[in-house]
């Protein structure tokens, strides 16, 4: 934490911090919940309507599985380590196309570099801000499956195109295994259609466009200063926002690069504990206030 742990009480800290196995569990049982409840309706009751809820839910689900995995990164998403490798890898990383031990490395490359030249995630903010027919467009190749194309071929062709290392794999092998074991199952109880339209249109869509949106939130025209309170942003998230953009408290962010050792669920806690210290935190009040902020006209 280095010197952001003169921003509170060490005692406070060291309270929040606290890992928990059965957060863990919990929190990874309650992501593939809701993936399973989705298809689930999506099969019994087929029509448009639960077509579509369900991509938004399964895509909202994929953008949860990488906020966990982040955490199993980071070390806090499980008490017990072994645990903690085992589900950021195998059952939050590897489902949608993410390789924790990749991203460790990247990741936490970002978090001492921190809206630097040599962030990696800078490329991803140093954009904005842009023009709204600008932001319509990379939205509209969010939705349409374009950008997730684009990002897989240029991993094929071995690219580095901005947000790429964030995708990067030490093996394919572990994307492979789980998504036939997603295929087999479905195939297996008769309803193999649900993995290319509410497992792959939802990562190639709906994902895509979160993912943006959450860079978007976190970085975009924030300092450069290296104070720890501006150079990342919270945003307020009401319960939609929480369904279908924010889950598991990823709106916290300002708080977690202070802390990057307190664990998801403990986000809420450090954030009253900091803004009752600090005032000058940078918080917007919706994901609409803040990408109203990062365009033009």
């Amino acid at each position: 934490m280095g010197a952001s742990a003169s921003y509170l009480p060490r005692e406070t800290v060291r309270h929040l911090s606290r890992r928990s196995d059965l957060w863990g569990a919990w929190l990874t049982l309650h992501v593939w919940g809701v993936v399973f409840a989705a298809w689930a309706v999506a099969i019994v009751w087929t029509n448009p309507v639960t077509i579509i809820l369900a991509i938004l839910l399964v895509g909202s689900r994929q953008h949860g599985m990488a906020i966990l995995m982040h955490d199993a990164a980071h070390g806090v998403l499980f008490r017990t380590r072994a645990l903690n490798d085992f589900a950021g890898k195998w059952l939050l990383g590897a489902p949608y196309g993410g390789d924790m031990s990749a991203y460790r490395r990247y990741h936490l490359k970002h978090h001492r570099f921190t809206q630097s030249a040599d962030d990696p995630d800078l490329p991803l903010s140093a954009k904005f801000p842009v023009s709204k027919a600008s932001l319509r467009r990379k939205l509209f190749r969010d939705l349409t499956g374009q950008t997730f194309f684009r990002l897989r071929l240029a991993s094929l062709k071995a690219s580095h195109e901005p947000g790429m290392e964030a995708f990067e794999k030490t093996s394919v092998w572990p994307y492979l295994i789980t998504n036939g074991i997603l295929f087999a199952g479905l195939a297996l109880i008769g309803h193999w259609w649900v993995y290319p339209v509410l497992w792959l249109l939802p990562l190639a869509t709906w994902f895509m466009a979160v993912l943006r949106n959450r860079n978007i939130a976190e970085h975009a025209l924030t300092t450069t200063d290296g104070n720890v309170l501006t150079q990342a942003r919270t945003t307020k998230a009401n319960w939609l926002a929480r369904i279908f953009l924010a889950p598991y408290w990823v709106n916290y962010h300002v708080e977690h690069h202070a802390y990057m050792y307190v664990p998801c669920w403990q986000l809420p806690r450090l954030h009253r504990a900091m803004t009752a210290h600090h005032g000058s935190m940078d918080i917007q009040p919706s994901y609409r206030e803040v990408l109203q902020l990062v365009v033009t006209s």
